[in-house]
């Protein structure tokens, strides 16, 4: 199989060179790196802008006046009006940074969740979610009595929302991942969202396998709170956002408290800084912060159209090949080829278990995920303990899909 041609939009072949570790080998051969669902690799410029930032501007924020703690700072905000704008939201203050996707969600659980919901009230999720979007609704429930309902897995990977106005009703929160990452399914969010807000619900997205993959207008979604993560989008671990309607904000207690989120402090009490400094307590990630803004500039130097574009073809041919080399043996999950799914094919083949699989593709040099995938609930829907995942990223290409697609067949010769 060739590699095919994605277009001047995304050259794939130059944006491969933007990445060192796909230089590397692994047992000798090429690294194929397909688990970007979990952590994407890291391009030069964002890998230089936080050595730089090391070796010239390396200070806290938001306190020192001489020149490079004021460098840090600017350093530090334009990350935060770079990730605004990326997501196309109304300002800067919007923007609240926090370890990663995870830590975004519980900020709303404790702190909008524990202030605005009790026995008396409802939420919903659904049954694809990460844990990430489950965990802290099970664990507010536990703790203030409140009804938490699931909008059940529909056919081909689809939600099912045949009963979502029933589900809705009397509900606070809506929580719904915006991209699937097990089954690659992108629910309807503005239809979700514009139906949780003729109930008199509040919309939260888990958007870690959405932000990095597609053109993203929070305003567009209709949502009141959207969460993601760098690491899933080019940029370093340690760093990802919470982004929320300022008057959402205004409103919410502060989730961590200490130095930085705070006006005052007296004997008798203490008030809370503006907005988005309330929710940012202690020393931040500020290299972080740097190298995320400059992922951002890196994925809007490529142009999200052309990501999603290119992406969306390398999965279908993804799907395709998988199917016509190995027919009934391979089990795919998930929204069909050409439908509205995320860069993510997660699949089985025959009854070989997904650790023994992933561990035969890294003897080829292909990185997958295998197991529950932080989706415990749905693998129990889906009547399975695991799954071999594969996942795409704008520096993977047809070359990369056939050596995964050549290296199962290896599988046969270990385990018949």
């Amino acid at each position: 199989m060739a590699v095919s041609n994605f277009g001047p939009a995304l050259d794939v072949a130059r944006t491969k060179k933007d990445f060192p570790i796909l230089e590397r080998t692994v047992h000798g051969k090429r690294l194929v790196y397909l688990d970007s669902a979990s952590s994407a690799q890291k391009p030069w410029p964002v890998l230089e802008a936080m050595q730089r930032y090391y070796e010239t501007t390396h200070a806290n924020v938001h306190r020192g006046v001489y020149q490079i703690a004021q460098e840090a700072t600017n350093l530090y905000e334009g990350s935060r009006a770079k990730v605004a704008a990326f997501i196309g939201a109304a300002s800067a203050d919007e923007i609240i940074f926090t370890k990663n996707a995870t830590e975004a969600i519980n900020l709303v659980a404790y702190s909008w969740g524990r202030a605005n919901l009790g026995p008396s009230d409802a939420m919903v999720t659904t049954e694809i979610e990460h844990h990430a979007n489950f965990v802290p609704w099970l664990q507010l429930r536990a703790e203030k009595g409140t009804e938490l309902r699931f909008v059940r897995l529909g056919r081909d990977g689809a939600l099912d929302l045949d009963d979502l106005d029933q589900l809705l009703d009397g509900a606070k929160l809506l929580a719904v991942t915006a991209a699937s990452n097990v089954l690659g399914t992108l629910p309807p969010v503005r239809l979700l969202a514009d139906a949780a807000h003729a109930a008199g619900a509040l919309v939260l997205v888990d958007g870690a396998q959405y932000v990095p993959h597609l053109p993203t207008d929070v305003q567009e979604m209709g949502a009141d709170f959207v969460a993601f993560t760098g690491h899933k989008m080019l940029g370093p671990t340690g760093i990802g956002a919470l982004w929320a309607r300022r008057d959402l904000l205004e409103a919410m207690p502060a989730f961590l408290t200490g130095g930085e989120m705070i006006r005052d402090v007296r004997f008798d009490g203490f008030s809370t800084n503006d907005v988005p400094w309330k929710f940012e307590a202690g020393t931040p990630p500020i290299a972080e912060a740097v190298g995320l803004g400059a992922a951002v500039d890196y994925l809007r130097g490529l142009g999200m159209n052309a990501v999603r574009a290119h992406e969306q073809a390398l999965t279908s041919y993804a799907m395709a090949a998988l199917s016509e080399r190995y027919g009934d043996d391979i089990t795919i999950d998930g929204p069909p080829p050409g439908a509205a799914r995320a860069g993510i094919v997660s699949f089985a083949y025959r009854d070989v278990h997904a650790h023994d699989l992933s561990q035969v593709l890294d003897q080829a040099g292909v990185c997958v995920r295998a197991g529950h995938h932080c989706a415990k609930p749905l693998m129990r829907r889906l009547g399975v303990t695991a799954t071999a995942r594969a996942s795409f990223s704008v520096y993977n290409d047809e070359a990369d899909v056939d050596v995964l697609v050549d290296a199962i067949g290896e599988a046969d010769a270990l385990f018949g």
